[in-house]
């Protein structure tokens, strides 16, 4: 049972951060739109660059590995930045989203949602070749994601509605009841 609990806790600790990578973003945006909606972007790579070095170093350090790269090592270091490159282009893409209008509350199921069908697709496209049986359960797993994605996005609490400003309009309307009519006589 241990075995199974390390990953799981581990991918719901993933799926807290991740899943509040959003909202916060959002509190990065300036209300009086003092700077551009890419400035936290530059310290999201900091945060990235910061946590993923110190982090991975430490833990090969615990791990008993090298701080080697070259020879037979060099996949660690090409699948990893191609991996990290993937992970700052979906970060400036969820950034780009939620800066151009988007809402949290619609983006992020809309990219995780994207993310679980992506990966099985290819899953299956990596397996093809060894006659893999595909399970109609998973093409109905990703139909139900997609439908997920709507119910989580469309019930999700968006705030109030934005005030609407009718006072000007009103004041407008009692000023000309308010101005004496001219007589014609």
């Amino acid at each position: 049972m241990r075995g199974i609990m390390i990953p799981v806790i581990f991918a719901l600790c993933t799926a807290v951060c991740w899943g509040l990578y959003g909202p916060t973003l959002g509190n990065a945006r300036s209300p009086l739109k003092e700077w551009s909606p890419f400035k936290p972007y530059v310290f999201i790579g900091i945060a990235y660059l910061v946590w993923a070095c110190a982090g991975g170093l430490i833990a090969m350090k615990i791990k008993g590995d090298t701080y080697n790269y070259g020879g037979s090592h060099t996949p660690a270091m090409t699948w990893g930045f191609l991996a990290g490159t993937l992970g700052a282009l979906g970060a400036l893409g969820l950034t780009t989203a939620i800066v151009s209008g988007g809402k949290p509350a619609y983006v992020m199921p809309i990219v995780f949602g994207g993310a679980v069908s992506v990966n099985a697709l290819y899953a299956w496209y990596s397996l093809r070749a060894q006659a893999v049986q595909i399970s109609p359960l998973m093409w109905i797993g990703m139909l139900l994601v997609a439908v997920g994605i709507v119910l989580v996005a469309s019930h999700t609490p968006h705030g109030p509605p934005p005030k609407t400003s009718d006072a000007p309009a009103e004041a407008h309307a009692q000023n000309v009841d308010a101005v004496p009519s001219e007589s014609t006589s």
